[in-house]
């Protein structure tokens, strides 16, 4: 677990990772889109800063943050942006750090939930033009094909679009418990409304399969629609069995996912 390691070591993990979802050719993010984070400890977690760029992130482009400071705004009724700002300059470790993503504040919950350490955030072409679509909740519900349920988990977390910051936080915090609730397990990922993908996991490699598998199974919907309608999708019988075959288990364990 991230928390046992020195600091550093998830620091260091965490802006690999980055650099691999910011990759241009593979279309995941551009300019300063998407963010990272990692848990350091049971009190704080470091984050990309606001305005940085996945592809070119440095140490000096997060920022340390403690989770005590930001979790409790999931409760605000309602706050300005001003007092949004303030709250994430104030989580800050270190004073002289750049200011937090304003989507710190999803990341320090999901960071929470048991077994993820690593949260991808990105923008991906194939998978928004699908989130952008009369198919995003079907997308979301339904799967393809069995290396999408290997990882990227039986289905997703559909959030209907809502405005990013700490409202966008709270309709994630609140999706996230309704299918925890329902399928009595942590989601793999989560899927925003005209807007991007979120991986989580226990390592960056997990997160980092999500996506790309997820951008893959995207890719392969909006082919089939082009043939004349949505995919072929597997039957719920059939989900459940890959889901649960011993011998896709031994491969999320081969592959860190």
């Amino acid at each position: 677990m991230a928390g046992k390691n020195p600091p550093t070591k998830p620091r260091h993990a965490m802006l690999a990772l980055s650099h691999e979802l910011g990759r241009e050719e593979r279309k995941l993010a551009i300019l300063g889109e998407g963010n990272t984070s990692a848990r350091l400890s049971a009190d704080t977690f470091v984050v990309k800063a606001s305005g940085s760029n996945l592809a070119t992130l440095a140490a000096a482009g997060v920022a340390e943050c403690r989770f005590d400071r930001l979790l409790p705004l999931l409760a605000a009724k309602t706050m300005s942006d001003a007092a949004i700002d303030e709250a994430l300059y104030a989580a800050r470790v270190d004073a002289k750090a750049k200011k937090p993503s304003v989507e710190a504040i999803f990341h320090a919950y999901l960071l929470t939930l048991p077994g993820v350490n690593f949260v991808g955030h990105t923008h991906p072409v194939t998978v928004n033009q699908l989130l952008c679509s009369r198919y995003a909740r079907t997308f979301a519900r339904r799967r393809i094909f069995p290396d999408e349920i290997v990882c990227c988990g039986v289905e997703s977390v559909f959030v209907p679009y809502t405005d990013p910051g700490l409202r966008l936080a709270q309709a994630i915090k609140s999706a996230v418990v309704a299918y925890i609730r329902r399928l009595a397990r942590p989601p793999r990922v989560i899927l925003l409304e005209s807007h991007g993908f979120i991986a989580l996991g226990a390592t960056p490699a997990a997160v980092l399969a999500a996506t790309l598998m997820g951008a893959k199974a995207a890719e392969i919907f909006v082919g089939a629609a082009a043939l004349g309608g949505p995919p072929r999708f597997l039957t719920p019988a059939q989900v459940v069995r890959i889901a649960g075959r011993p011998d896709e288990h031994y491969r999320q364990k081969a592959l860190g996912l």
